[in-house]
Parts: structure tokens; C-alpha cells; sequence
């Protein structure tokens, strides 16, 4: 079992985070992770740069650990080729740790560019296409199509990845997750209840893999908030606190969603967030992605008011400690 660290790129400015992936390889994680957005989740406290940008300096700074994207959306502000040319970049820049996480993404990252942002439908029979051209792509194809929504002329990727990059896919329901199953190479998903999980998720989507003879990984994920009382846990969530307001998927505007999540009031913007007030509780709340999940990556995402000193305590007093359980497990 890998442990990945979750950089976020909605909370803090690239430099910050270029950093915070070299102490999370020092602190023994295996894999460092970063969301392609375009606007943050809240206007007054949040950040946006570009992950593409980000990873290639982080591949430059790091020996050991995967890089992945968690994700990006190849559908709109990117023709899937671009997506399959940065890949292959980073891949190249990281001498061959690239992973490729993608979603159907969400329209405060298309819609600010005046793109469409469509229905789920449509959204994913773009996928269907954007993961054929991908696949092909990074197989070092030269691909000409000529689909419902992207057209390629006989593209061909002259920069090509060192070795293969799986393309995984984010899902939260049973449609996305047999998608992953049938058509990517694995699968992330955010884990709060496992049995849950397991019934509208990780079941759909082993089904599907199994049905095509296909090999699965699974990355689980989940956001917690490291905190010692409420106002710890406001201010380490100030950044992310749009991420839970209502209209997220359809928003535009970062200020709309921390308009909508301030006038939910600080408990209810909280309460759909796991709070926990030590390492020992943090711990508590992984065990299950390590433990029942059959996880093969299970990805911290921890917000707190000082992220380095959280970082390395994770590093020294939880990793180990979730190691064993995920050796124990088997």
C-alpha cells in the first residue's frame, strides 16, 4: 500500500506548495497529488496556479515520490492532446512517476473561460472520447479522428512518456465508477463511509474492471481537518469552505460559494468535514481507507493552521503507524 500527500493548489500560492512536496517526500510519502483548478473554491483566502507548471518543478525537486494529478479535466478548457503533452512532459521530467488522474470536473473551472458546462450525460460521453484519444496518445499513437467533440489530424506526441501513464479516473457514484472500471486504468475516489463506498463505488467499478479482465487500483481519499478547537478548525478551512457550500459543481464565481458557505454558519460548514483534534484521532479517521477499503492508495488530505508542522508529524507518528496496518491487512 502508497500514501499520497494532497498539495492544495485551492489553498496556497505554487512556491508554498513546491516546498511542501519536498518535506512530504522527506517526511515518507509516496506519491504527491495536485488538482487542476482555475479559481478556488472562495475568493478572500483561496489560490489557483497552474498544476502543470507546479508538477514539472516539483519533478525537478523530488527524487522518490509519483506525481499525480487529483485531477484534472481533460473536456473543455483542454483538448484531451494537451493533456496527453503535459502528461508525457512530466513523466519525462520525473524520469517516469507521472500519474494521470482525471475528471468531469466542475464549471468554476470552465465556466470563468465562457466554456460550457454541461450535463453529466454529456460530460461523459466526452470522457468516453477524451480517455480513447489519452490512451492512445500516451501509447505513442499518431491518432487521426474525427469524434462527436474533438478532432485530431494525425497527432502524435514527439515528447513521449518514459514508460506507461495510467490514466485514472475520480469517481463519486456507481455511473462514473463502472465508467473507471470499463475504461481507465484505476480508479479515486473520496472515502467516508467504506460500506457506502463500497456499494455505490468500489463495487460498481470492480465489476466493470472484472468484466473486461482488467487489473484495478484504487487511490482513497478523504479530507480531514487537524485542529485543537473550532476556531483552529475555521481558520484551517477558510480556503476550502466553498468546497461544501450548495451549487458547487454549477458555481462560476469563488464568491458566491463563500458567500453561500459563511451563511451557512461555521458548524454546518464544519460538520460536513471530518474535524479531528490530535494525531491519534487522525489516524482513527484513515484507518478505515487502509483497512476496509482494499485501498492500493490511500491519499492524506489534511488542512491545518501550520501544514509543515502537521506534515511532519504525520510523517513521523501517523504514516508509520498506517503502514503497519496496511501490511497487517495484507
Amino acid at each position: 500500500m502508497r500514501f499520497a500527500w494532497l498539495c492544495s493548489h485551492e489553498s496556497h500560492q505554487p512556491e508554498t506548495l513546491l516546498a511542501q512536496a519536498v518535506r512530504a517526500e522527506a517526511a515518507g510519502f509516496d506519491m504527491v497529488t495536485g488538482a487542476d483548478h482555475f479559481h478556488p473554491w472562495v475568493d478572500d483566502d483561496g489560490a489557483a496556479s497552474f498544476v502543470w507548471s507546479w508538477l514539472g518543478a516539483v519533478a525537478h525537486a523530488t527524487e522518490r515520490v509519483e506525481l499525480a494529478t487529483s485531477v484534472a479535466c481533460p473536456l473543455f478548457r483542454y483538448h484531451p492532446a494537451i493533456i496527453a503533452q503535459a502528461a508525457a512532459t512530466v513523466d519525462r521530467l520525473s524520469g517516469g512517476r507521472f500519474r494521470l488522474g482525471v475528471g468531469t470536473g466542475e464549471n468554476i473551472n470552465e465556466g470563468p473561460l465562457g466554456l460550457p458546462f454541461p450535463d453529466y450525460a454529456e460530460r461523459i460521453a466526452r470522457m468516453d472520447e477524451a480517455v480513447d484519444l489519452l490512451a492512445r496518445l500516451l501509447a505513442g499513437e499518431e491518432v487521426t479522428s474525427d469524434g462527436p467533440h474533438y478532432r485530431a489530424d494525425h497527432a502524435r506526441l514527439y515528447s513521449p512518456p518514459l514508460g506507461e501513464v495510467p490514466i485514472w479516473m475520480a469517481a463519486a457514484g456507481p455511473k462514473s465508477a463502472a465508467f473507471a472500471g470499463a475504461r481507465a486504468d484505476g480508479l479515486i475516489t473520496s472515502v467516508k463511509d467504506p460500506a457506502e463506498s463500497h456499494a455505490r463505488v468500489l463495487g460498481p467499478y470492480r465489476e466493470a474492471a472484472a468484466a473486461r479482465g482488467a487489473s484495478t487500483t484504487v487511490m482513497a481519499t478523504r479530507w480531514c481537518v487537524l485542529a485543537a478547537d473550532e476556531e483552529e478548525a475555521w481558520q484551517a478551512l477558510r480556503p476550502m469552505r466553498g468546497l461544501r457550500a450548495p451549487g458547487r459543481l454549477e458555481a462560476v464565481d469563488p464568491a458566491v460559494l463563500r458567500q453561500r458557505a459563511d451563511a451557512m454558519g461555521r458548524a454546518a460548514v464544519l460538520e460536513r468535514f471530518t474535524v479531528v483534534p490530535d494525531l491519534e484521532a487522525l489516524a482513527e479517521a484513515y484507518r478505515p481507507l487502509v483497512t476496509d477499503v482494499d485501498a492500493d492508495i490511500v491519499a492524506v488530505q489534511v488542512l491545518a493552521a501550520d501544514v509543515d508542522a502537521a506534515l511532519d508529524s504525520i510523517g513521523r507518528e501517523v504514516l508509520p503507524h498506517l503502514r503497519a496496518l496496511g501490511d497487517a491487512a495484507g
